[in-house]
């Protein structure tokens, strides 16, 4: 295919010849309207079977994983710019929408000129066992969750289990606190308590009621880290299971830790621990 010029950008049918290339500038067409509910609604993407990555470093690192996009959408001047338009043919479908329906299909407050939207994962992915495991109980904040996500792929955590009532792992604001995480971990929501019994890994707990500190125990390689709801912690029938619980100290005097700062303490002493023996 002959590269466009910086100054004369090549024709959408042009390109259309050689890659499916479409265009969209109404607001009624199906696919805005599903953008918009994906942007929107946090659990929209159990419904539609897509999921709408927004923004280009979401998209570079679903393509740094060897991810496939289904579609990229591109607004129409970003369509114009030969970086992004590189970007957008990553994907084996293009469509180019017109400007003004960037808002309506972003979660942004200034819009992102491109996305990709890839095919959810199945309705019930198999957990994994005997891999470093953080399992959610609950937890409800998008940030909390995204941010977790981001700790355990950098820590070594090769699944991730959301059980009922967590927040959605594919939700936009979960997303964007991911940064790129999701691709690399294995993901499982809806997980029932009793699932937890065919990790075949020990599970482990903070409590501020534990007898030893998190640096004074040697922990299990590998295991499954356990992290609570915000206010109610680990539910009991979670603790049950749980073959050791630590505390981490806090010699300021806090009552607790931040969820998400707690799991990124645990995690890094289990790496820690892994890679000195």
């Amino acid at each position: 295919m002959t590269q466009p010029s910086d100054l004369t950008p090549t024709p959408v049918s042009a390109i259309a010849a050689a890659h499916k290339v479409r265009e969209v500038s109404s607001h009624s067409h199906a696919l805005v309207k599903d953008l918009r509910r994906l942007a929107h609604e946090a659990g929209a993407y159990r419904k539609l079977g897509r999921i709408w990555l927004e923004g280009d470093h979401l998209a570079r690192a679903l393509l740094a994983r060897g991810g496939r996009p289904q579609i990229c959408v591109v607004g129409a001047s970003a369509w114009l710019q030969p970086n992004w338009r590189e970007l957008a043919l990553a994907a084996p479908e293009v469509v180019v929408i017109a400007d003004n329906l960037l808002p309506e299909i972003s979660s942004l407050e200034s819009p992102a000129p491109l996305g990709f939207l890839i095919a959810a994962p199945a309705a019930r992915v198999p957990t994994q066992s005997g891999v470093n495991t953080l399992v959610l109980d609950r937890l409800q904040d998008p940030g909390n969750v995204g941010t977790l996500l981001r700790s355990a792929a950098a820590l070594g955590v090769k699944q991730v289990l959301a059980m009922k009532g967590t927040a959605a792992l594919w939700s936009p604001k979960v997303l964007r606190a991911g940064m790129g995480a999701h691709f690399a971990l294995h993901l499982v929501e809806g997980v029932e308590v009793n699932e937890l019994d065919t990790l075949d890994l020990p599970l482990l707990a903070t409590s501020s009621h534990a007898e030893q500190s998190l640096h004074e125990v040697r922990l299990p390689q590998p295991c499954a880290w356990v992290l609570g709801h915000e206010g109610q912690g680990v539910a009991e029938a979670v603790m049950r299971r749980c073959a050791l619980t630590v505390r981490i100290p806090q010699p300021g005097g806090e009552e607790s830790l931040n969820v998400a700062a707690a799991a990124a303490i645990c995690l890094y002493e289990s790496a820690r621990q892994a890679l000195t023996g």
